[in-house]
């Protein structure tokens, strides 16, 4: 009992101390706004954002620039710096057209802006005033400048390579419909103000004309569009383009007040059941009708620009807080229907599809990447009621027996021929019975 009572009173009791310089570090980063993600990523007003890891997981260097960078982002890259020293060059043609507003003028007038400018990004610019401004002026200026001489309102020089070499401009297209790689559309419009001059006459155009008659090098749509959209304003580049495809009544998805809608299976079972596809004329691939067991869809093409575009829009569509989502809307329609090459190969057939991007295969391939790990409510979105109809006629049984009958008999040719060989056959047979029993009852 004494060695037990000796033994507690020796027992030293160490109280632990708190680490002076980690209690400071982390009172430090207490007070430390987030800077890769930045508290204005969540506001209605930004709407240039880095794009969500798991998407590039799935479609790698898709959303970065190739040849230009435009914005903070991409700025400074080495394997940018070509087309970085004609922005210079650009910039001088400009102000030695011009004279007057000076350069000085450019960046006083993007300055009170700039501020606005820094909310539009997700994440925190670590560049000091005097180069955020001169960034978004020389961009800026680059982009307008590149915009008139495609459009031919300013005459390039005859051996400017950014037009006499072919490839160049395929990589101009694709690179200003990056997300990464964008300003906010109302510098560029402070910066057009600020650039017309007198000699552009009656052939004076919007900056967001200049900008779709540029895109539309790739998209061939008519004129008549193009000047619809004259007025037509985004938050940047390729929200302007993206807004373009949004026909103006659509502009906000709605839902249905039906039972909840269902994801529509690909275009091989959709046949099965009887279900149509009927390539239609329209001023937008997205005007998508189902009518009496009838897909009706506009012709989209598939090439490397319109790749650009789906990939990078849907990316803008996940992250902006106010965005409807059409474009990812339709890439997920896509995708429930182009399961295998052979529904590529019937969508090619109606002209539903212009595949200049590669074998059927590859399309289904990058078909069914966008769809992947993307967010919507089917129940909210512009498409909502063609899945829901397009899923109740495919359940209905009738129709599933109607189209088989059809398709084992009446497919092709040969197989119609053969139906009516054999039905043929079945009245000659019922014919002869029937004048057989008639001789046997009523003999002569």
């Amino acid at each position: 009992m004494g060695s037990n009572s000796n033994e507690e009173a020796d027992h030293v009791v160490t109280i632990w101390e708190v680490n002076k310089s980690r209690l400071s570090s982390m009172h430090q980063k207490l007070s430390e706004p987030p800077t890769i993600l930045s508290l204005a990523a969540g506001r209605s007003s930004c709407s240039i954002f880095r794009v969500p890891e798991s998407l590039i997981e799935i479609n790698g260097r898709s959303y970065q620039p190739h040849i230009v960078s435009i914005g903070p982002y991409h700025h400074g890259q080495r394997r940018l710096q070509m087309i970085q020293q004609y922005k210079w060059r650009y910039l001088g043609l400009l102000l030695s057209r011009t004279k007057t507003p000076t350069l000085e003028d450019y960046l006083k007038a993007i300055e009170p802006l700039e501020s606005r400018a820094r909310e539009c990004y997700s994440e925190i610019i670590p560049f000091g005033k005097d180069e955020f401004v001169e960034m978004m002026v020389l961009d800026g200026c680059f982009i307008i400048e590149l915009f008139r001489k495609v459009g031919k309102l300013v005459t390039p020089e005859p051996d400017d390579p950014l037009f006499t070499m072919a490839w160049v401009s395929a990589f101009f297209l694709r690179d200003l419909l990056c997300l990464e790689n964008q300003i906010p559309f109302f510098i560029l419009e402070r910066l057009f103000e600020l650039t017309e001059t007198s000699d552009e006459g009656e052939d004076r155009r919007s900056l967001s004309s200049l900008a779709l008659e540029f895109f539309n090098m790739s998209l061939q749509r008519p004129d008549e569009q193009i000047e619809k959209h004259k007025n037509l304003v985004g938050k940047h580049l390729l929200d302007l383009l993206r807004s373009s495809f949004i026909p103006g009544d659509q502009l906000y998805e709605s839902g249905t007040d039906n039972s909840p809608s269902h994801i529509i299976h690909c275009v091989t079972k959709l046949r099965s059941a009887g279900i149509k596809f009927k390539s239609t004329k329209a001023e937008s691939f997205l005007l998508v009708k189902f009518r009496r067991g009838v897909i009706e869809m506009p012709t989209v093409t598939i090439d490397d620009f319109m790749v650009s575009f789906f990939l990078n829009s849907v990316a803008y569509e996940q992250c902006h807080k106010n965005c409807p989502k059409h474009i990812t809307t339709y890439a997920t329609f896509l995708d429930c229907l182009l399961n295998t090459s052979k529904d590529v190969e019937i969508l090619c057939e109606r002209n539903i599809i212009e595949n200049y991007f590669g074998t059927d295969a590859e399309v289904a391939r990058f078909v069914n990447k966008i769809g992947k790990d993307v967010t919507f409510d089917i129940n909210y979105c512009y498409l909502s009621k063609l899945f829901s109809e397009v899923h109740a006629y495919y359940k209905n049984d009738l129709h599933v027996q109607c189209a088989s009958l059809r398709y084992t008999y009446f497919d092709t040719p040969w197989s119609f021929i053969s139906a009516m060989a054999a039905f043929v056959l079945l009245l000659l047979t019922l014919a002869q019975t029937f004048f057989t029993i008639y001789a046997y009852l009523y003999p002569r």
